[in-house]
């Protein structure tokens, strides 16, 4: 199995079990607000189907017809740029039943496994950041499907299955250095940093050198949270050697856009 069809397959599981999580609420259960303020169980799911929505119309920005359909929505985004995702979700979760949600997201995660094969070999995608790859694509919609769904399962009692899926949330975590830093108005720390974290199953996962000065350890799993902003880096088990690394966990965002007011220390 190629890496690109590895992670889709990835995004596939993730995105089953929040599925199966979410299949059996009562109407109610939608109503239940999640730790994201303003946002119930129906508005993550609707963003969910937002994104991947956008994300299918991206992938097929290599058609005449297709980039047509791409700037529109490029277009959209500029007119409000700070209001234009959530917008989004919340129109789809007003317009439709939880039945209906579901089946809009599952035509949804379908279209984007077979839009993201057909794009051409060694071409990227428009998005509103950087050009990304399927690949890459497929990275940042796991993680964001991964970091919603604990936000849901948290609304409805429930505890997450922790597995090592979870490794593309903290490759990018690791990739995303830098951008954290800019993104905070800081410059980038001009060295390598060491990051080595203990998967679910117990496996090392390592980036950087060996000798790097500044390190961060822990588990993946806290790494992960705190990447997404799900957890109060006071309540994870990371230890950071240097200012700097320890600054990381302080900023640290996997995701695109403002700086997110992360989670309160429990």
């Amino acid at each position: 199995m190629s890496v690109f069809e590895g992670v889709l397959a990835d995004l596939t599981a993730e995105g089953d079990e929040l599925r199966t999580a979410v299949a059996g609420l009562p109407e109610s259960g939608w109503d239940a607000p999640t730790p994201a303020e303003g946002w119930s169980v129906a508005t993550t799911i609707a963003h969910l189907v937002w994104t991947d929505e956008v994300a299918v119309l991206a992938a097929a920005a290599h058609t005449p017809e297709g980039k047509e359909a791409w700037d529109e929505v490029v277009l959209r985004a500029i007119e409000d740029p700070n209001g234009f995702v959530d917008k989004g979700a919340f129109e789809i979760s007003g317009n439709h039943a939880p039945a209906e949600l579901l089946a809009r997201w599952d035509a949804g995660r379908a279209a984007l496994a077979g839009a993201l094969r057909a794009v051409p070999e060694g071409q990227k995608m428009p998005w509103f950041g950087p050009p990304m790859s399927p690949t890459s694509m497929a990275t940042a919609r796991f993680m964001e499907t991964w970091a919603h769904a604990l936000d849901v399962y948290d609304a409805v009692g429930r505890r997450p299955e922790v597995t090592d899926r979870i490794k593309h949330v903290a490759h990018l975590g690791v990739r995303t250095r830098n951008y954290a830093f800019a993104n905070n108005g800081l410059e980038p720390p001009a060295e390598e940093f060491r990051v080595a974290l203990t998967a679910p199953s117990g496996e090392a996962w390592t980036w950087g050198p060996d000798d790097a000065p500044q390190s961060v350890t822990g588990s993946a799993y806290d790494f992960c949270q705190l990447v997404t902003q799900r957890v109060h880096r006071d309540d994870t088990d990371l230890v950071a050697v240097g200012a700097d690394a320890e600054k990381w966990l302080t900023i640290a965002q996997a995701f695109a856009g403002p700086a997110g007011g992360g989670r309160d220390p429990r």
